[in-house]
């Protein structure tokens, strides 16, 4: 079964005083494109984090958050009262020299200056680390069930599209033999036309035209688009990721599409051909997006 790029999980606990709030989402891409938004007290565990991602993701574009809130009363802003203390003294100095009166306005001046307030971060406790590293992996696996169902809807899609091409490919065959006598009969008109009046080496013409029927032929195109399908559906259902390996068969099958066009020569035939090149270009959408 194959699974998707596309994905998302989300995970909500509290530790201690704090809510934590994890987040990551996937898009599709051709490698392991790993975003990272952690407050600073994580930084840190910044490296552990995308081993993590890489370990049980492989490939998309993956975008972390992890999101912190104080459940406590305690603020993690302080005064820094010595830096006060010494704008207050210089100010108060300035005010005794210029002869304006002190009033309490001073203090909204002074809060106003660089330093007055500090930020104060805890160091990180391992304890709590640890449960967010568990939380962590409980929302990866989240995230890869979601890959999981998006990846079914992919594969009913993939399958439908293939069958259609298949599907197509039977209706060929009629077409196929009414092409070849047209073709023929076209020839022998034109020689009807240009009046040889007997002077045609039947032998030869009997061995050009089988020669141009041959080049006319497409078996082996109709064969070799039969065995590609089938390989694509064999490879859907590998255990390994897979998505590239089906990109390449479906290059591989649109060679064996547009060489049919090319040698169609029929109206019926290439109206045939437009359609599966339609429903191929939906797998190539659809295989863009599978891992």
């Amino acid at each position: 079964m194959i699974r998707s790029m596309t994905g998302f999980g989300k995970t909500e606990f509290e530790v201690g005083n704090k809510k934590i709030t994890l987040e990551i989402k996937s898009l599709n891409s051709k490698q392991l494109d790993i975003n990272t938004r952690i407050p600073a007290i994580y930084r840190e565990k910044d490296i552990e984090i995308r081993r993590l991602i890489s370990e049980m993701l492989i490939r998309g574009k993956v975008d972390f958050a992890l999101y912190l809130d104080s459940l406590g009363t305690e603020s993690t802003s302080r005064i820094n009262a010595e830096i006060i203390k010494d704008y207050y003294r210089q100010l108060k100095d300035v005010h005794q020299e210029l002869g304006i009166e002190i009033n309490v306005s001073i203090m909204n001046s002074i809060m106003r200056l660089p330093e007055t307030v500090k930020m104060v971060y805890d160091e990180l406790d391992e304890s709590e680390w640890l449960v967010v590293r568990e939380n962590l992996i409980k929302t990866l696996d989240e995230l890869n069930r979601f890959r999981d169902q998006e990846g079914i809807a992919l594969q009913t899609d993939i399958v439908n599209n293939i069958q259609n091409i298949l599907d197509l490919l039977d209706q060929v065959e009629p077409h196929e033999t009414r092409r070849l006598e047209n073709v023929k009969t076209k020839i022998m008109d034109s020689l009807n036309e240009l009046q040889l009046n007997g002077s045609v080496d039947k032998n030869r013409f009997e061995q050009e035209l089988i020669y141009y029927m041959e080049k006319l032929d497409i078996n082996e195109e109709k064969v070799r688009l039969t065995n590609h399908c089938s390989y694509f559906t064999e490879t859907m259902s590998e255990v390994e990721p897979s998505g590239r390996k089906l990109g390449f068969i479906a290059q591989e099958i649109g060679r064996e599409i547009n060489t049919l066009g090319s040698k169609a020569n029929e109206s019926n035939l290439q109206r045939i051909v437009v359609q599966m090149k339609d429903n191929l270009e939906k797998i190539k959408e659809q295989v863009l997006n599978v891992l």
